[in-house]
């Protein structure tokens, strides 16, 4: 990876592609505090908990049947997440989501958002060493992951998140590309 930076812009070139940022911090924060509301949500956090229980419902209380998150957060033993999480929805009101590949982060890298402030999860999310070793690039691809967007389709009888997808996507390349800044709480 290497950087271009001068006061007012850095070129960030990752494998011959370029993710221009335009430093602007108000714009930044203002997006991230968008962002936030999204990751805040139920859809988000209920799989980025504290603990390695994940959460369920729109009041995120610990999951019914407690299966634990696992080394490769698919969970243990014959509580495996794909057991009762299938490649499509289960029919019916709250009944298990689906998506072929339905996770929570791996054990050595949880990506927390419950009980996160802003600033401490705009900061968690742009260092590798906690985000799954993503690169900016690899961050603005990341909202359009079959999981994230999953979020956006959680079967009958789940709110949504407080924005749209597209809304939300804005905010996010927002927030990247003009610097990436954590807001101050």
């Amino acid at each position: 990876m290497a950087f271009a930076l001068n006061d007012e812009s850095a070129t960030i070139v990752v494998s011959a592609k370029t993710v221009e940022i335009k430093k602007d911090s108000v714009a930044s924060v203002k997006a991230f505090n968008e962002v936030y509301k999204v990751l805040m949500s139920p859809r988000c956090m209920n799989c980025h908990p504290s603990g390695d229980i994940p959460l369920q419902g729109d009041d995120s209380h610990l999951h019914t049947m407690l299966p634990k998150r696992g080394v490769e957060g698919k969970g243990l033993y014959a509580m495996k997440c794909a057991n009762c999480h299938q490649p499509t929805h289960t029919p019916g009101l709250n009944t298990p989501p689906g998506n072929p590949n339905w996770h929570l982060p791996p054990a050595n890298m949880k990506m927390v958002f419950q009980g996160k402030t802003a600033h401490e999860l705009a900061k968690q999310i742009v260092d590798p060493k906690q985000n799954g070793h993503k690169n900016m690039k690899q961050l603005i691809e990341h909202a359009d992951d079959g999981l994230v967007l999953s979020g956006w389709n959680p079967g009958e009888g789940r709110t949504l998140p407080p924005m749209t997808h597209a809304e939300f996507k804005k905010a996010w390349i927002t927030w990247i590309k003009t610097g990436a800044y954590a807001p101050e709480k």
